[in-house]
């Protein structure tokens, strides 16, 4: 099948919707699962010493609980994208959402230590989906001329996540009077961190329900007539509809319905791009975003911090995390993605080699250890801008990336691989971190620093702009 659809106007580039704030609630609805990940990765921050005591394992197995979900993710993730081709964006949210729902009660009610890590790898499973359906939803709804900003969504969500989780712990901290054992209605204080995961997991589900199917799902099913209903409410109807639906079309139509084979090419396995894709989510994994989010109350009371107040400041970090991504925000359309990526990559190893430096002079052992004064002040200021950097560059640019640099026939499945790279290298860091930290917490940061500067060369050489452009002129 052939098609004589011309190339985009300027006029599709700069595309203006008849109601951007029914956009933006179609938007944000799908970004709800890039909430629940932000708020899994933190929620579990404010359980991890009671799981440990309350199940009396070591930092090894520790590390394994808290690690499991990721594995979940990375399979989510891998499977996502051909599940979105068959049924549809929406029945992926759908599933996703009750996954995680299930995992939620399961994780509130565990009996024993492997349970719950049963139950953390199912509602991995959701997020992992989540984190594929979400930017791939986004990126093809939006029109040109808003889809950084309304990409940059994915990554709001996962920092108003963690945000809400650790507020939400600290209200229940205090209800069981600072112990994360403490009894509320029977239950500790850490089952009803984890039990409480259930609300957004609903709220996700219902959300989905009131958003349309992806215009370019729905043309791949010759649902011609629901996909033009969505593109004029998206788009605008200004927009010429029959061009419009001529271009996707002729974008799906250059090669066969995608599958895994599609992504394979040349001498690396995988097709170039498919590989720079995977370069960006590993990057974004390794300098050790997630140890802040998931460790950061051990971590500040590792150095001498008490409970209530680590949670302060891993809360502090959280309010950091959110004013970066507002930043990256507004200035993701303006500046765009590879100069913003290049920043956050310099300011993120000048604050994690600083980090190393402070903790360098860590003192004492067990649950009584110390940092002085200046180098403890040192440590905090440079967690801070570490999260700052990452939060306006990679936390947001690299969602968006990923929703954009793929063609068409190859976007669910090239983003499935990539998020699952993603996932699993956020496990290798999570996993690992616990160990690390008792071999050594500067040269923990050490290694992350480095992979921050290694970044730098990776986005000079082999990323490319791509602000501004209608995805078909990208596939």
């Amino acid at each position: 099948m052939t098609s004589t659809a011309q190339p985009p106007t300027p006029r599709a580039r700069e595309a203006h919707p008849d109601h951007l704030g029914h956009v933006i609630f179609i938007t944000a609805a799908a970004a709800m699962g890039g909430f629940l990940f932000g708020y899994d990765s933190s929620v579990i921050n404010g359980a991890t010493v009671a799981i440990q005591h309350r199940f009396d394992v070591d930092a090894n197995l520790l590390g394994w609980i808290i690690a499991t979900a990721l594995l979940g993710c990375a399979v989510g993730a891998a499977v996502a994208g051909r599940v979105a081709d068959r049924i549809g964006r929406i029945r992926v949210m759908q599933i996703a959402s009750v996954l995680f729902a299930a995992s939620a009660v399961g994780s509130a009610l565990p009996f024993a230590a492997w349970d719950l890590t049963v139950w953390r790898l199912i509602g991995g499973i959701g997020i992992g989906m989540a984190s594929v359906i979400g930017p791939a939803y986004i990126a093809e709804v939006a029109p040109p001329a808003y889809r950084g900003r309304l990409a940059s969504f994915q990554q709001a969500a996962i920092v108003i996540g963690i945000a809400v989780s650790q507020l939400v712990n600290w209200g229940i901290l205090n209800m069981a009077d600072g112990d994360q054992r403490g009894k509320i209605a029977g239950l500790e204080a850490w089952q009803w961190m984890l039990g409480v995961m259930v609300v957004p997991a609903v709220l996700y589900g219902l959300l989905s329900l009131a958003i349309p199917e992806s215009p370019r799902f729905l043309i791949s099913v010759g649902r011609d007539t629901e996909a033009r209903k969505v593109l004029a409410d998206v788009e605008g109807k200004d927009v010429d509809l029959d061009q419009r639906i001529a271009q996707i079309k002729l974008g799906m139509d250059r090669e066969h319905k995608s599958t895994f084979k599609d992504l394979l090419g040349g001498r690396g396995g995988f097709l170039p791009i498919i590989w720079i894709g995977i370069g960006l989510s590993v990057f974004q994994q390794l300098v050790g975003i997630n140890v802040i989010f998931y460790y950061s109350n051990q971590l500040w009371q590792s150095i001498g911090k008490d409970p209530s107040s680590s949670f302060l400041y891993s809360f502090e970090t959280s309010i950091v995390n959110i004013v970066g991504t507002v930043i990256a925000m507004v200035l993701v359309d303006r500046i765009g993605r590879k100069p913003l990526a290049l920043m956050g990559s310099a300011g993120m190893a000048a604050a994690l080699f600083t980090m190393a430096w402070a903790f360098s002079y860590r003192s004492g052992s067990g649950d009584d250890v110390s940092l002085p004064h200046a180098q403890g002040l040192v440590a905090i200021i440079a967690a801070n801008a570490f999260v700052l950097f990452f939060a306006f560059s990679w936390g947001v640019v690299v969602w968006v990336l990923l929703g954009e640099i793929f063609p068409n026939r190859i976007r669910a499945a090239g983003l499935g691989v990539a998020a699952s790279a993603q996932w699993l290298a956020n496990f290798a860091i999570t996993k690992t971190f616990p160990s690390m930290s008792e071999w050594s917490l500067s040269g923990s940061y050490v290694i992350y620093g480095a992979f921050a500067a290694l970044s730098i060369p990776f986005v000079l050489k082999f990323v490319k702009e791509t602000k501004g452009k209608t995805l078909e002129e990208m596939g």
